[in-house]
């Protein structure tokens, strides 16, 4: 018999764990990162001995990555060429 363990993310969460909880693709987030997310608030770099450095791992707040995903615009009907 298998067993089924179900987990619940923290508010900050690895890129891997991100990508399952949203459906965001790995150049999304980057493209955001660079272009729309504040580091501290959607984003944040991590690293053992607490000094970060910029291409330290970066961990997400789920919370506010959903509520950037909320903001987003509707997409407008793009018209059809024959």
């Amino acid at each position: 018999m298998d067993s089924v363990i179900q987990l619940m993310p923290n508010k900050w969460v690895s890129e891997q764990v991100l990508i399952a909880v949203t459906g965001l693709k790995k150049n999304t987030i980057k493209t955001a990162r660079e272009t729309s997310w504040l580091e501290g608030r959607e984003y944040k770099h991590v690293a053992a001995d607490g000094q970060p450095m910029d291409n330290s791992m970066c961990f997400y707040n789920r919370e506010a990555v959903d509520k950037w995903i909320e903001k987003q615009p509707a997409a407008q009907p793009r018209c059809k060429s024959a």
